[in-house]
């Protein structure tokens, strides 16, 4: 190190050597030895004296380095820093500090050392009056110390305006001066202690210097108040980090606090800080998408040059689902300039990064003090003469380097994860905001899923490479700075390691290659996998009435099939190259040692040439190790990029769609669904008059939805144009609920205002809903409004409208899931001539005959035109196709008079739903995904969901509103429906690893161990059998044993590299075995759990099992298992390494392992609940996300974009809250464990300098080189065991899910029906009762039936009254509470339920089709030919339809079979009862979505294919079953009557009433 200083003092002393001046040179020259003196400082050049310094037992430096050198060093480095500090400043203001004591006294402090630096500058000029000349060093020193201090000074005032609240640029130059102060300090002391004193004024202003420095030093730890106006004033949490001081910040104590609080208890989301500024979303993502549409305006700009050559490939971006999408994306694109969503990445967060890029430099460099600290050390131990303090200087200033080193790495690190935490919020939000405007064409061709998975896999791949992409320069830099030093070393024997670890490129580089083509086909089974169990999970309730499930088993288990073979192949890959990389530095130093003692026989290996090499080898063995990891994971993201610069390139909706003109009309349009598609409609001309309302009738598959999507912008406008003035409000078919409170949805980001609420509670017939409903509008409503019944929801989604108070309302078919009495009273008190909307522009989309003669016009479309247009009377008047369909169903019946109603009065009691608590529950089966609301036809109906609303509609609101507003204060604490997802907390339970191990398998898992154990002894045995070859340096016999030695070290090392191979090997297979079992056994039993659990459990926490669950089982685990075992082995070798050799060493390991302990215990107690925090604070992102796709026509419509985009925001920014801590907690233990790592490297070098005697120079290297490296495997060491405890939890989840109760066995062996069971079709209900979940009332009580085989059975009642419960009790979806069902003369609750269900049929309420060609989704089983498949088509009506596709019964159906319309999906669920052909039939409200005539060709189908089948018909609509055998009346769970219809209406009872408002009796 000496030399080190001598070479720096020399060349800035002699560059000031212009001249020899003869000054007068006092008492240095007592010195021998003549020579040049210095122009600078008049004495000796000699600015090292070896013998004072070296030699010397009492070391002194000269005065001539002291007084320049020095001094000089702290003032370099402010004046090097200063403009660049000050360029930031003035760039960052945070505010501005008040003047505080602190800061007065630093100042004075400062003015101080200014005022005794010029003290010595005045002496001096004095001293030359007086004619006593100085060297011009006594001028040059004071006066630039003096400028330096004004400068500290200037800082300390400027950063206080700037709102620095602790200053890190002053508080190095502070350290630096005090440090660089030290040597004269106690150089002058010692000679005040020899001779007396001849400068007594320089002596005292040196002291009063160096106390006024330290005090400085003192000060400048402490931190500045926050500057006015800042955001800690108003946080409630606030960060401490912004305040804290630069010490703290340096060893991130600031994050303490949190670490000693989650080790008290399990931290909350209310214990996290808040984000900081810079890091959320409102600054992040407008960064991003600026750059963004940057990128892209510079694309299209030079598209415009290239577009003659170049259109074709426009194309190739929407390849469709085509499996090949992937392989097609990665080449497509030529031609066209792609917006490059890289660049834009570099300018949005490149800067930032910069600065972590700088501090790794640094880390670099030092990096390469600690072996050439080595060298002096072992050769400190080989001479004997050394005095031992340089000894120990050499040892503190090994440990002096490994903090700095640890210091600056932990910050390069906290740079680059706040980049990748940022990156990620940006993708995630540029990602929201761009799936808020696609078109519907970009829509198809990626789905909910694979969006959701550029969200949480693609943007989390990018957040783990920035953590490691300085690597990709830094790797290089280390590998030629380590060579170098090698060469210095070993000379050019280097070269043969050199060429070992080339030879390795290529290997490494064909293994990352192989693995990314596994990766990108493992991502392609990965998205078709949760694509599948996303479709399986949204209609698990069809699944289950059709016993389909193993089926869809067997489709799901097929693609995890071939996801486990692309992981195994991935994994023996894997293996290879960790062999690799493991044995690389060994070989290397192999071969470098083999070839540099063969080479030569004068060559001799000694400790220091062998450890020294060993430690720059380890030191080459991190970036080697790195270099292809990184190149993989850069690779991997490079897929991800593609992925999303797809996405963010795909067409936007054009806002110009639709012009703002005064009046709605459409002229000449012509509309497709996407560019390439047929178009749905054409030729369409159509005029609204401002305020008038206009009805659109026709047949199921028309094209009105279109026309209203048309109308929204939504379609894809080929030619015309359409013209929509103001805003508008839309209600969809399928009404869209959020998962928020009643409340919520009907404001929906409107103001409350309480008397327009209430009326428009009124106008829906809202009111008598709330009275049900556990907490009034406060209820929190489901995912997909899964406690809401069909006709609520509707209701919902039309008050939302009306509240909106928009100027055009597009209502897309919304009477049509509620009963005929809400349609009217909602169609007299909203839409019609006397509504809450008249004035508006109205268009209804409408099956309902009734409502049109008070429409102002009416628009007929046949096949996507406008057939007809005109009032009522003109077209009866036309007699065209209108007055035909209109002559079919006369309306003469269907008009029905108030005053029919009035007659009811007296039955109001149990108005609106008999059940009360049980409302949450009315239907199980909502969990369809946006399918839910059947359109029935409200013409007739019995389901009088609330009559009173009707008869009282005419009072007002205004007499409503006092009583309401008492009711509102009284709030009831509603039970949730949808229990939050509970983090576990506290250590995860032993059993959890063993679960994992048994999954692995337990031999298999102690043979993995043993590999380990195997490989460590291996490498400790190739080391110390290494230094036992040094120590043959002073032998005469050494030559002899070259070759033993040689070899005995290669058998060794590549049994450590065979032994490694094997047990990755071993890994590998048990980590696909675990990975197997653990899924199957949650799919297992995901499709045996009873459907009450799909209604309580939202599906995205399922899917999120399925998803990043599964994924971190089959690819994190693992390699994670696999670092923790390495680091453990890899820990206990050093120490047992260090012990052997230094035995004193044991004394400290004591009191370091229980700090490491307490460390570790802290850290991983805060990061494993934050890791929690983190995983359930995640879920909401994704769960709302895709609320939000399902819902963007609604979001879009009511222009409610922004507010949208702002709550995806928050919950990303509340995960992030969560996120971030754990990056820091990360930082913060690595600072903690690093610092005891460096202990050991101190007590190691100190008890070898101790035992300096005993120790040979082999011994020494060994220990201390293992020192060395133990920081590394520590730290590791720690974060494995977190990692490994945060990702075991992957197992403890899977595990949860896949041990949930079970339903009754598929098949029960003995107890099997006949085949040809049942025969006749008796059905008797036996004293029935039951409800849908323990704890909650019965929905059906003691029911008792018999009902003989071919009889025809209509099931009427209000809502709630358990109609649906019935079927659902047939089927056992609800099991019985007491009682039973027979089926001829067969217990239905003995049998298997596979047994039971494939021998009934349903039609469900809700028609839920699968993403599969039609045929798949008729005959799952393939058990019918094709015959049998086109004969049920013709009786569906939907021949036809098929027969004009061109891929007939192959034809495509997408997610949830959106490309079908509704009716279409209807008579696809009536073509699988046809094929099916059982003995029972059930129709729950199954004609609900079809128009009449469609509905008539259904129930004549039904009346001749089942004439003597039993078929119990839950009704709607009262004329499709006033023909049956009997009617069942349904009234709270329990019979009300039960005869023939003609009985019932001669006995004028409830049916009677419900006939008569139908206006059939």
């Amino acid at each position: 190190m000496g030399s080190l200083l001598s070479l720096g003092g020399r060349k800035v002393s002699s560059l000031l050597c212009l001249e020899y001046f003869p000054f007068p040179c006092h008492h240095w020259l007592s010195h021998s030895g003549s020579g040049h003196k210095c122009f600078l400082t008049g004495c000796l050049l000699h600015l090292q004296e070896p013998n004072l310094t070296l030699h010397a037992e009492i070391p002194d430096l000269p005065q001539c380095f002291q007084l320049t050198v020095l001094a000089w060093t702290p003032c370099v480095y402010l004046w090097l820093v200063s403009p660049l500090y000050l360029f930031y400043l003035k760039r960052n203001s945070k505010g501005y500090i008040m003047m505080s004591v602190l800061n007065r006294v630093k100042t004075i402090f400062g003015l101080i050392l200014w005022l005794v630096c010029w003290t010595d500058l005045f002496a001096s000029f004095h001293e030359m009056q007086q004619g006593h000349v100085r060297p011009p060093v006594y001028f040059v020193t004071p006066l630039i110390l003096g400028m330096t201090m004004l400068l500290a000074t200037f800082l300390i005032q400027f950063e206080r305006l700037r709102g620095v609240q602790s200053s890190g640029v002053l508080f190095i130059f502070w350290v630096l001066s005090v440090l660089c102060a030290i040597v004269p300090f106690r150089s002058k002391i010692i000679y005040a202690g020899r001779e007396v004193l001849s400068d007594k004024l320089r002596f005292t202003t040196f002291y009063a210097y160096f106390s006024v420095t330290v005090a400085e030093l003192i000060l400048s730890c402490f931190n500045e108040k926050p500057p006015l106006f800042s955001n800690v004033a108003t946080d409630p949490n606030p960060c401490p980090e912004s305040t804290a001081g630069f010490l703290s910040k340096l060893t991130f104590w600031w994050f303490t606090s949190m670490a000693i609080k989650g080790y008290r208890s399990p931290l909350e989301s209310k214990d996290l800080w808040s984000l900081n500024k810079q890091d959320t979303s409102e600054l992040v993502v407008p960064n991003l998408l600026g750059e963004w549409e940057g990128e892209k305006v510079k694309a299209q700009s030079s598209d415009v040059s290239q577009a003659m050559y170049s259109k074709p490939a426009v194309e190739s971006n929407h390849v469709g689902t085509s499996p090949e999408e992937v392989e097609v994306l990665l080449a497509g694109g030529k031609g066209v300039r792609q917006p490059s969503f890289l660049r834009a990445l570099l300018k949005a967060f490149g800067p930032y990064f910069l600065i972590g890029s700088a501090f790794k430099l640094l880390q670099d460099l030092i990096t390469f003090i600690n072996p050439q600290l080595l060298r002096m050390l072992i050769e400190f131990t080989k001479e004997t003469g050394m005095p031992s303090w340089w000894g120990f200087s050499l040892a503190f200033m090994m440990f002096g380097c490994a903090v700095l080193q640890t210091l600056i790495l932990h910050q390069h690190f906290q740079y680059c994860f706040v980049t990748g935490m940022r990156l990620r919020s940006a993708i995630i939000g540029a990602i929201y905001r761009k799936s808020l405007v696609i078109t519907n064409e970009a829509k198809r061709s990626s789905t909910v899923g694979e969006v959701v998975n550029l969200m949480s896999v693609d943007a989390q791949r990018f957040m783990d490479l920035t953590t490691f992409l300085n690597m990709l320069w830094s790797a290089p830099l280390q590998i030629i700075l380590a060579l170098y030093f090698l060469w210095q070393t070993l000379g050019p024997s280097v070269l043969a390691g050199v060429a070992v670890m080339v030879l390795l490129i290529p290997f490494n580089a064909v293994i990352a290659m192989k693995t990314k083509a596994y990766q990108v086909e493992q991502m392609q089974h990965k998205d078709m996998r949760i694509k599948l169990m996303n479709e399986i999970l949204n209609g698990i309730k069809v699944l289950k009435l059709y016993a389909w499930e193993v089926s869809f088993r067997e489709k799901v288990l097929q693609v995890r099939q071939k996801e486990l073979a692309v992981l195994r192949k991935a994994a023996y890959l894997g293996s290879l190259s960790i062999m690799a990389w493991t044995s690389a530095p060994f070989l290397v130093a192999l071969t470098t040692f083999a070839v540099y003692v063969s080479v030569d026989e004068n060559n001799v290996l000694d400790a220091e040439k062998a450890f020294v090499s060993l430690s720059l080898f380890n030191i080459l063995r991190f970036p080697l190790n790195m270099l292809p990891q990184v190149i993989t994971s850069l690779v991997q993201a490079n897929v991800s990029l593609k992925r999303i610069q797809t996405f963010l390139t795909h067409d936007e909706l054009d806002p110009g769609n639709v012009d703002r003109k005064p009046v709605a009309s459409v002229v000449n349009g012509k509309f497709s669904w996407a560019k390439k598609d047929r178009p749905a409609l054409h030729n369409i001309n159509a005029m609204v008059p401002q305020g008038s309302l206009l009805a659109v009738v026709g047949h199921v598959g028309c094209g009105k939805s279109s026309l209203v999507s048309a109308l929204l912008g939504e379609m894809e406008n080929l030619e015309g144009e359409i013209s929509v003035r103001g805003s508008v409000a839309y209600v969809p078919q399928q009404a869209w609920i959020q998962n928020a409170t009643l409340r919520d949805n009907i404001l929906f980001g409107k103001p409350y205002v309480e008397q327009k609420y209430r009326c428009v509670l009124n106008a829906c017939a809202l009111t008598p809903d709330l009275d049900v409903l556990p907490g009034g509008d406060q209820t929190e409503i489901g995912e997909k409004g899964i406690n809401l019944s069909g006709g609520q929801r509707q209701r919902v989604s039309l008050a939302r409208a009306l509240y909106s108070e928009a100027d055009i309302y597009l209502l897309d078919d919304p009477l049509s899931a509620v009963d005929a009495h809400v349609a009217k009273h909602i169609f007299d008190n909203v839409i019609g001539p006397e509504g809450a909307l008249r004035g508006k522009t109205r268009i209804l989309v409408t099956h309902g005959i009734s409502f049109l003669p008070q429409v102002d016009n009416i628009l007929v479309l046949v096949e996507g035109t406008v057939s007809e247009m005109g009032s009522y009377q003109d077209l009866l008047k036309q007699n065209g196709a209108f007055a035909e369909f209109l002559r079919n169903y006369s309306l003469e019946d269907i008009i029905e008079d108030d005053d029919v109603l009035l007659d009811e009065e007296e039955s109001f009691p149990d108005d609106a739903l008999s059940n009360h608590t049980d409302m949450v529950d009315n239907e199980p089966a909502v969990n369809e995904a946006r399918r839910q609301f059947m359109r029935q036809i409200s013409v007739m109906s019995n389901d009088a969901e609330n009559p009173k609303a009707m008869s009282v509609r005419r009072r007002r609101c205004s007499e409503r509103r006092h009583g309401e507003l008492v009711q509102e204060k009284k709030k009831v604490q509603v039970e949730k429906l949808i229990q939050a997802e509970t983090a576990e907390t506290g250590r995860v339970k032993f059993s959890v690893y063993w679960d994992y191990a048994k999954a692995v398998g337990p031999l298999l898992s102690l043979f993995i161990c043993f590999l380990y154990a195997g490989q460590s002894a291996a490498a400790i045995g190739a080391n110390i059998w290494l230094s036992q070859w040094t120590n043959d340096a002073d032998d005469s016999a050494r030559q002899e044993n070259v070759h033993m030695r040689v070899g005995v070290y290669a058998a060794l090392g590549i049994s450590q590299g065979t032994m490694v191979m094997f047990s990755s090997f071993t890994l590998a297979l048990g980590k696909i075995q675990a990975a197997r079992k653990l899924h199957q056994g949650l799919l297992d039993n995901k499709f045996h759990t009873p459907q009450a659990f799909f209604d309580t459990t939202p599906i995205g926490r399922i899917i999120n099992r399925f998803s990043k669950d599964i994924y971190v089982i089959d690819e994190a685990l693992p390699s994670t298992v696999l670092m923790f075992l390495g680091t453990v082995f890899a820990s206990l070798a050093t120490m047992i390494v260090i012990i052997s050799s230094t035995p004193i060493f044991s004394v400290v390991v004591g009191p370091l392992a229980l700090i490491y302990f307490f460390v570790q215990r802290f850290y991983v107690a805060t990061s494993r609940q934050l890791k929690r925090l983190e995983s359930v604070s995640r879920s909401p992102i994704y769960s709302h996300f895709s609320e939000t796709i399902t819902g963007t026509s609604v979001i879009r419509a009511y222009g409610r974009n922004g507010d949208f985009v702002l709550m995806s925001d928050m919950k990303v920014d509340e995960n992030q809250k969560s996120y971030y801590p754990g990056i820091v907690s990360n930082r913060w233990l690595g600072v903690r464990i690093e610092f005891i790592g460096n202990c050991v490297v101190l007590f190691a070098g100190l008890f070898a300098v101790l035992g300096k005697e005993k120790l040979s120079p082999g011994l020494v290297g060994l220990s201390v080189s293992y020192a060395l490296q133990v920081t590394m495997s520590l730290n590791w060491m720690v974060r494995m065991t977190s990692d490994l405890e945060s990702n075991i939890v992957a197992v403890e989840r899977v595990k949860e899910y896949s041990e949930t109760p079970s339903e009754a066995p598929w098949e029960v062996e003995n107890k099997k029906p006949p085949n040809e069971w049942p025969p006749e079709g008796n059905v008797e209900f036996a004293d029935y009762s039951v409800r849908y979940r323990e704890g909650l009332e019965l929905v059906l009580r003691n029911i008792s039936l018999k009902v003989k085989g071919g009889e025809k059975i209509g099931i009427v009642g209000r809502t709630g009254a358990g109609k649906s419960s019935m079927t659902l009790c047939l089927f056992r979806l609800l099991e019985a509470a007491s009682g039973e069902i027979i089926i001829d003369g067969v217990k239905i609750a003995e049998i298997g339920l596979h047994d039971l269900r494939s021998k009934l049929t349903i039609i469900p309420q809700e028609p839920v089709l699968f993403s599969g060609t039609l045929r798949m989704n008729l005959d799952p089983f393939e058990k019918y030919s094709d015959d049998d498949i086109w004969n049920v088509l013709k009786l569906s009506h939907l021949h036809k339809f098929v027969s004009n596709q061109p891929a007939k019964l192959d034809l495509e159906c997408s997610e949830g079979g959106e490309n079908l319309s509704v009716g279409q999906r209807q008579l696809v669920c009536l073509a699988r009862a046809l094929l099916r052909k059982s003995r029972i039939l059930i129709l729950d409200e199954a004609t609900a979505a079809i128009d009449l005539e469609t509905d008539d060709l259904i129930q004549s189908t039904i009346r001749t294919q089942f004439e003597d089948c039993t078929v119990f018909t839950i009704a709607h609509r009262l004329n499709t079953i006033m023909d049956y055998t009997r009617v069942l009346v349904l009234d709270k769970g329990q019979i009300a009557e039960f005869d023939t219809p003609t009985n019932l209406i001669a006995q004028k009872g409830i049916f009677y009433g419900m006939v008569k408002d139908a206006g059939l009796a």
